[in-house]
Formats: structure tokens, C-alpha cells, sequence
């Protein structure tokens, strides 16, 4: 059986090696949730946030039911792992991603240099409370804020910037999730409007405002589009690692 570990603590040393801010938002419990089949002394764990399931310890099959039904990426901790995911789900896809190191340096002359790229006819602007409701309204957008499960949530642990055209949302920089320290960074662009700058543009306000409020803005790359967006803003490439998109 699955059980909702609330000692968040027994499990940290089970994570060892693993360092994406998803899991330290669920071992603080700041958000997300970490499964095991042993609440006592549990010997693996399975953190999830969003739709990203991060399984460490020794490998255990019954941990991965854990996931809700929909799409996940889940991420293993080593072979063993992704061998039981693999066998679990035979239909899951296996991809590479690219790790970003987290204790970047930012130039934040560059970064506010870069909002003059804005074009002409767009507004950039914080992700307020109207703006919360309108991130919602389209899927592109949605991961801005969904994690946070409310409004008043998001607008007290979350932020996020966006660029406005004829009043609607058509590219953003956001708080996926959020742990003590910092935001996991979300950035995507309405696909009409990319190669304008936009999410350069949000990505540096974001970022400003994250370093005015003594937080790290973390960033973990899907792709190498996304990796060179981050090298952009200062970030520095760290390793590629294999997760699997898996749909229950």
C-alpha cells in the first residue's frame, strides 16, 4: 500500500544525488506530496509536484501507482529505476533533458537591458489576480499558475511576469512550483508569437524580481531550445539526464 509520507524528513537521505527544486518543495512541504510504501522507515520514496514524479531509494514498483492518472514526466534516480519504469509503463517515452546549475551569478545590467527588447504593441506585466484567471483560459499558459491550486495561493508564494497584446496573455516567465529558497522557473510562448523576444523578455523581469526578493530563480531545460534561452540569462549548463513522459 501507498501511503502520504508526513515526516518528510525520513525520506531526505533517500533523495541524495537528486537536487531539482521539485523535491525539495515536497521534502519542506511547501508543495507536492512524497509517497512510500513504509511510513515508518520507509527505504524508497516517490515525490510528486505537478506533473513531474521523482522516484529514489530502493526500486519499488508499487511506489509508481502514486502518480495520478494523465501525463507525468517521471524522473529516476539511477539504472534500477528507470528499469522499473520501463516495465511499468512500456508505452512511456524516454527523453533527455538538461540540467541547469543553480548557483548562477546573474548580470543584472544584461537582464535589464534585455527588457528594451519588449516590441512595440506589447505590455509586460506581473501576474496578478485578474491575470491569474486569464493563465488559465489557454493550455499554453496554464502551468504558470496551476500548481499553486488557487488564486490567493499563487499570489502569496508565486510570481510570474507576462506579455500582454491586445489584452491577452501571449507569453510569460513564471513560478511552476516554489520551495523556501526559491521558484522552479516556467517560460513558454504563445506559438504565433515566438522569435519576438518574449520570453527573453519575461525570463529577465522574472529574474530580477526574484534576486529583489532574495530568491533563486531555478531553471531545468526540456530541450536545448530551452537550454539556450537559459544561456541567455546566465545560466550555465550542467548535465543531460533521462526521464520518462509517461500517459496513464
Amino acid at each position: 500500500m501507498v501511503y502520504e509520507l508526513k515526516d518528510t524528513s525520513k525520506a531526505k537521505a533517500l533523495f541524495a544525488g537528486m537536487d531539482d527544486t521539485c523535491i525539495l518543495s515536497c521534502l519542506q512541504k511547501v508543495m507536492g506530496t512524497v509517497y512510500v510504501t513504509d511510513a515508518d522507515d520507509p527505504r524508497s520514496a516517490f515525490a510528486y509536484l505537478g506533473c513531474f514524479g521523482f522516484p529514489a531509494g530502493a526500486p519499488d514498483a508499487g511506489l509508481l501507482e502514486a502518480a495520478p492518472k494523465g501525463f507525468s514526466i517521471l524522473v529516476p534516480q539511477d539504472r534500477g529505476w528507470e528499469k522499473i519504469i520501463e516495465k511499468t509503463f512500456p508505452a512511456a517515452r524516454r527523453v533527455t533533458r538538461y540540467a541547469i546549475r543553480k548557483d548562477t551569478r546573474f548580470d543584472r545590467k544584461a537582464l535589464t537591458r534585455n527588457l528594451e527588447l519588449l516590441p512595440p504593441g506589447y505590455e509586460l506585466k506581473p501576474i496578478d489576480g485578474e491575470l491569474y484567471g486569464k493563465c488559465l483560459e489557454k493550455p499554453f499558459s496554464r502551468d504558470f499558475v496551476s500548481c499553486f491550486g488557487s488564486r490567493d495561493r499563487f499570489l502569496a508564494d508565486g510570481m510570474g511576469m507576462v506579455t500582454v497584446k491586445n489584452k491577452e496573455i501571449v507569453s510569460g516567465a513564471s513560478s511552476y512550483s516554489r520551495y523556501r529558497e526559491g521558484i522552479e522557473i516556467e517560460v513558454a510562448t504563445a506559438e504565433p508569437e515566438r522569435r519576438k523576444h518574449l520570453a527573453l523578455v519575461c525570463c529577465s523581469a522574472l529574474i530580477l524580481r526574484c534576486l529583489e526578493a532574495g530568491l533563486y530563480p531555478s531553471w531545468d531545460a526540456a530541450n536545448l531550445a530551452s537550454m539556450g534561452l537559459a544561456q541567455k540569462l546566465g545560466y550555465e549548463f550542467l548535465r543531460e539526464y533521462p526521464a520518462y513522459e509517461v500517459l496513464r
